[in-house]
């Protein structure tokens, strides 16, 4: 029988108290070399800060699942976080200097080794907040991601949002809660005309009447005619739309051949057109996103939804397989499937976003979840073609379309169960020539144009009802 081997003495040890003891006190280099090494420390690749009016969030984007503890500590409020098996790097070092002064959450963050293999970040903040922490795996070129997610203890509310920027007023606030008609301030009462006034007749009368001891004449009342009923005041209906500019923040949308990222066309043809769209009469506009911050579909409608908007634009710029793809379309949300293959690939193409965005499904609001897949209606959608319908005629006169008539497929951003709803595709990104088009000053103003067009077109013939939803 051939002899044992060192190596096979050693694993034989293990069944062995007294030969493990032995070993031990005889054999530690060998013990040393059979130790499995320690692994090598997670590397952090990239980090990135988004401050947003809703939140602020943090990402450390690394090559391996890191595991995480934290805390709040109050007076100052700061968050602190440990990270295990990483060494500090440069890259984790540059976070620091990408807290910028204008952060609604972060004043600054620190960052160092607190241990060995545990890296610390402690954010000093401007307010308490109830964070989230949570990882992404690995999608649209992106590796593992580690999240922080800073949210005010107080959600922000949309409708205090556009009251604080001039855009709201506060008579409409009581009947955005109460479901009630919002109506623009009745006019004033006329001034006196000059001269003798009504006060001034009273009281020469009084006077009048004290010298020749006759009473003073009383005021007569017209007497209304039978049936006739007194005039109602004016009331003058607001309508509210809510853009919503694709993408934004960790999620780039598609980009062009070029460099051109959909989240920066998007937002810039969203602006415009809220631009525009604001000299209508009695009309106010609401952005999802107003800069380069990611929101979750969910949320998107939901702030529409706190709005009581009476119509729900979403913004973007496809792309395709093939750059040869080109021109214009609008979709609509269908009940029963896609209208073409395209428009299903494309739908769930966009329904992506949360993935590649970063929406921390753990603690998705239910209500949200509701409205996204159970609360489709089919007047919503009704109303959502022709409005459709108008907006895509006007943009026909500007670029080729794509498709002549509106299509459907399940965009989850268009499941708004109360709000018509379309998803306007500028352009495809995907294209050279398009691209270039996205990017010209005057064609991203014709495309504001004729999508105001529509809308205008679309409310002339279909006027908003009282609002009897409640938020």
């Amino acid at each position: 029988m051939p002899r044992p081997s060192r190596l096979s003495s050693a694993s034989l040890s293990a069944r062995s108290p007294r030969r493990r003891t032995l070993l031990k006190a005889g054999g530690t280099l060998l013990l040393s070399v059979l130790a499995p090494l320690p692994a090598s420390a997670a590397q952090i690749l990239a980090v990135r800060v988004w401050p947003a009016p809703d939140y602020t969030r943090v990402t450390l984007e690394n090559d391996s699942i890191l595991a995480t503890e934290h805390f709040l500590v109050p007076d100052p409020p700061r968050l602190v976080v440990d990270i295990d098996g990483l060494a500090l790097n440069d890259t984790l070092k540059s976070l620091v200097a990408k807290v910028e002064p204008n952060d609604p959450y972060i004043k600054q963050v620190r960052v160092g080794q607190n241990r060995p293999n545990v890296v610390r970040l402690v954010f000093d903040l401007k307010e308490a907040v109830k964070p989230q922490v949570f990882t992404l795996a690995p999608v649209a070129g992106y590796r593992h991601r580690l999240i922080f997610d800073l949210y005010p203890t107080q959600p922000v509310d949309p409708i205090a949002a556009l009251i604080e920027k001039g855009e709201w007023s506060t008579g409409d606030t009581a009947a955005a809660a109460g479901g009630a008609n919002p109506a623009s301030p009745l006019p004033a009462t006329p001034p006196a005309q000059t001269g003798v006034g009504p006060d001034a007749i009273a009281k020469l009368e009084s006077e009048m009447s004290a010298l020749d001891g006759t009473p003073p004449p009383q005021a007569v009342q017209p007497t209304p005619a039978r049936g006739a009923k007194a005039p109602a005041p004016k009331v003058v209906r607001m309508v509210t739309i809510a853009l919503d500019p694709g993408h934004g923040g960790e999620d780039p949308g598609a980009i062009g051949a070029n460099g051109s990222r959909e989240k920066d066309i998007v937002l810039a043809v969203a602006k415009r057109l809220k631009a525009k769209l604001e000299q209508l009469p009695n009309t106010r506009v609401m952005l999802t996103r107003d800069g380069d911050y990611f929101v979750p579909l969910g949320q998107r409608v939901q702030k529409a939804r706190k709005v009581q908007a009476d119509l729900f634009v979403s913004i973007h710029a496809d792309a395709w397989i093939s750059p040869t793809a080109r021109g214009s379309s609008v979709f609509v949300l269908s009940e029963k499937g896609a209208s073409s293959s395209a428009a299903r690939w494309l739908a769930n193409d966009q329904n992506k976003a949360d993935l590649v965005g970063g929406a921390n499904f753990a603690v998705q609001d239910k209500q949200i979840a509701s409205v996204l897949f159970d609360l489709s209606t089919t007047a919503q959608i009704n109303d959502s073609l022709k409005v459709g319908k108008a907006v895509l005629t006007e943009i026909g006169g500007i670029n080729r379309l794509h498709k002549a008539a509106v299509e459907q497929a399940g965009f989850a951003v268009l499941k708004a169960p109360d709000i018509p709803s379309i998803l306007v595709e500028t352009a495809f990104i995907s294209n050279p020539e398009e691209e270039a088009r996205l990017r010209d000053d005057g064609y991203q103003n014709q495309l504001a144009e004729a999508i105001t067009k529509g809308i205008k077109r679309y409310f002339a013939d279909n006027p908003p009802m009282a609002k009897s939803r409640q938020t």
